[in-house]
């Protein structure tokens, strides 16, 4: 008799016949309406498991294969433990591997995750792939069902442990490749999150270690089992799980990596019973309270096209009609039957569509935090705003405990103990001197990427955070900053602002010399600006400081930066001039009247000491000043600068005409302050007064923040010799 092709089998290039033994072990599906999870020792389980791999394995390559582009190889040496997560009900499953989207985007399209995208035929599915609002060649903070976007190597874990720490009793697997394994952040963040979080143990790194990376062996691939497994224990996981591909080949492969693919029907069923059972292991494992990791040791490209590193990317020509992909479609075909067995296994998995019981896909409720305490300082008194700031954090972390404040350089050193003295570093040595204990909320891990990590991603995973770091060092946290901020901007429900405060800046740091003073770094934000959800934020003193903070408490999607000294200096803005900067861009400290009017428009607090000077030198002289403080960059851009109206939270509020106009009109107008001149991109491109820019140029090793900007060039003689020449 005669199959109908379920509807979702459009555009499915070849169907294979039914393999032996349906009839008996795929006769009704391993998952019976509302059951969560198969049992993982069953044959039917077994065999529909391996179906389900090679289904992951075909749609992985057909996809890929219509947009002749994409990765498809390293996913295929994981379908048998991606496609065992599933069986077993677990579908929070992050990826440290972006090259491994096109195999997440066939598990959410299996299991109806994508229908929510309109996805719901193999055809759409490769016609979606790598196009625009589509499914983008690395995963995203779009797609419905996957928890976390995939950027640069070394990041997933991060997503996966703060998922643990918010979501107790949730297993939060994560998945690294051979080849990124060679970052070096990746056992060294679970390492410092483990001592700091023993009992969140439910994260579950999966290596899939296949021997090869983008275009030649993986810098791993020449360990034994017995060095990778002690690797791993030596980096302090109580339970080390390997499954290996090779001690269930019958097929006489070469070498140390075996592809399952080619071994007879029942040695790749022993392999997948033995993928199930070590899954099953390591998943209990690790929700038991061990922390836990899962190899599975498999020749990259098992089942598809290619093998090695040659099977990693497709190229231009190698389309659905060229003669080894079409082999490989044909190897990996089944029959139409098997097809909605396994649709009906996914979607009845983890009690429904990922797009629906993933935790990242509804609203984290948070702690109420009610009223923030500000105080407002009287102008002219001399306050460390960074310390001010701090009072603040104390405060929110009070109220919510699961907020976490990271820093790797310290927080002592930013002038914000004041934080580890309300709220702990976090250590399993309690220790009053340094203010440690193991129920603390401050993270100081010794590396900025674990810093980052955890702060980021626990602001996508819906919770409160703040990264704090030198300025200079920042950069080291930034990709993964980069990443969250990107996939806020496209993220399908709201979620807490990721949140920096940026203290040490280059001009404090002249005696450590051009190693401590890194203000390009703010290049980075004038670039990510554009994106329309971020808001780079320079404080002009202690109180516009708390303002900034207790705005970006209350902003969804967005990732903000606060930069600020942690020198005393003079309160200049009361907390409603603050208020109104934020919601404008920028506001006029001081304006006296003269025949002509020089503006001198400032970011950042330090760089307002050079402005005031000069302004009282061209006083002096007779002419009228204005000194503005940019407190929001990003308010001073036309809306057409930016794409805010493409973010999911959008805000599109900029400063209009006749408001740059009050700020920045005059006779002469200098842009000044102690970092990148990008920041001041906005009065360049709105502004037809003659107009010139003091800025940053390169470190050197001074006596003296003075003395530095003298270096520069930000000086007050310096400042007032351009505006007379622009007067003319």
């Amino acid at each position: 008799m005669t199959v109908a092709t379920p509807a979702f089998c459009q555009g499915i290039r070849y169907f294979g016949a039914l393999p032996p033994d349906f009839e008996t072990l795929g006769r009704e599906p391993a998952l019976a309406p509302g059951q969560k999870a198969a049992a993982p020792g069953a044959p039917e389980t077994v065999y529909q498991t391996l179906l389900a791999a090679d289904a992951l394995r075909y749609l992985t390559l057909q996809t890929t294969a219509s947009k002749e582009s994409g990765h498809p190889g390293g996913f295929a040496s994981a379908a048998e433990v991606m496609a065992a997560l599933i069986m077993l009900g677990y579908k929070n499953t992050v990826t440290e591997v972006g090259h491994h989207a096109p195999g997440f985007y066939s598990a959410m399209f299996l299991d109806r995750s994508l229908e929510a995208m309109e996805i719901k035929t193999v055809q759409e599915l490769g016609e979606r792939f790598r196009e625009q609002h589509g499914l983008l060649g690395h995963l995203s903070g779009q797609i419905p069902g996957l928890l976390a976007p995939a950027g640069p190597l070394g990041q997933g874990q991060h997503f996966a442990m703060a998922g643990a720490k918010l979501y107790p009793g949730v297993l939060f697997p994560v998945t690294i490749g051979d080849g990124g394994l060679g970052e070096p952040y990746i056992l060294s963040s679970m390492a410092h999150f483990h001592t700091a979080y023993p009992q969140a143990t439910n994260f579950l790194p999966i290596l899939v270690w296949n021997g090869y990376s983008q275009e030649h062996h993986s810098m791993v691939s020449t360990k034994t089992n017995e060095e990778m497994i002690a690797y791993w224990r030596g980096n302090g996981f109580k339970e080390v799980i390997l499954v290996n591909a090779k001690d269930y080949d019958d097929a006489d492969q070469p070498g140390d990596y075996a592809d399952s693919s080619r071994f007879s029907l029942g040695q790749r069923l022993a392999f997948t019973q033995a993928v199930l059972e070590a899954t099953d292991r390591a998943a209990q494992s690790a929700l038991g309270g061990a922390l836990t990791v899962l190899i599975v040791k498999q020749l990259k490209g098992a089942g598809v096209h290619k093998r090695g590193a040659q099977s990693h990317n497709l190229y231009p020509g190698d389309s659905l009609e060229k003669d080894y992909i079409v082999a490989a479609l044909q190897e990996r075909a089944l029959a139409p039957e098997a097809w909605q067995l396994v649709r009906t296994n996914f979607e009845r998995a983890a009690g429904g569509p990922a797009a629906q019981q993933a935790v990242t896909e509804s609203v984290r409720p948070l702690a109420e935090l009610g009223s923030l305490t500000l105080t407002e300082y009287p102008l002219g008194e001399k306050k460390v705003a960074t310390t001010v700031l701090g009072e603040l954090v104390v405060q929110v972390g009070q109220k919510d405990p699961d907020f976490v404040v990271t820093n790797a350089d310290g927080n002592a050193a930013s002038g914000i103990n004041n934080i580890n003295v309300g709220l702990k570093i976090i250590h399993p040595t309690p220790d009053e001197t340094y203010f440690q204990a193991p129920k603390g909320q401050v993270y100081e891990p010794l590396s900025e990427d674990a810093c980052a990590g955890l702060a980021a991603a626990q602001a996508l995973f819906g919770a409160r955070s703040l990264w704090c770091s030198y300025e200079s060092f920042a950069i080291n946290g930034l990709p993964i900053w980069q990443t969250v901020t990107q996939a806020m901007a496209e993220l399908r429900r709201p979620t807490p602002a990721t949140i920096t405060l940026f203290t040490a800046g280059a001009l404090e740091q002249g005696r450590n010399g051009w190693t401590h003073q890194r203000p390009e770094i703010e290049n980075y934000f004038a670039a990510m600006t554009r994106n329309g959800n971020v808001f780079p934020l320079f404080p002009w003193d202690a109180n516009s400081i708390q303002v900034c903070y207790e705005w970006a408490l209350s902003a969804v999607n967005k990732g903000i930066t606060i930069t600020a000294s942690k020198s005393p200096l003079p309160i200049y803005g009361t907390l409603d001039q603050a208020r109104q900067a934020l919601e404008s861009g920028a506001a006029i400290l001081r304006e006296s009247a003269g025949p002509k009017t020089v503006v001198l428009a400032v970011i950042g607090d330090m760089a307002l000491l050079p402005a005031l000077e000069a302004a009282t030198q061209l006083e002096s002289e007779g002419l009228g000043v204005k000194v503005v403080a940019i407190l929001s960059p990003r308010r001073l851009y036309r809306p057409q600068d930016v794409l805010w109206e493409t973010c999911a939270e959008a805000d599109g509020q900029f400063l209009d005409d006749s408001g740059f106009a009050q700020f920045f009109g005059g006779d002469v107008l200098i842009g000044i302050t102690g970092g990148s001149s990008a920041l001041l991109e906005p009065l360049l491109l709105r502004s037809t007064a003659p107009r010139d820019i003091f800025a940053w140029k390169r470190g050197e090793t001074t006596a003296s923040a003075g003395q530095l900007m003298a270096f520069n060039g930000i000086t007050a003689e310096a400042i007032c010799q351009r505006a007379s020449a622009l007067l003319g």
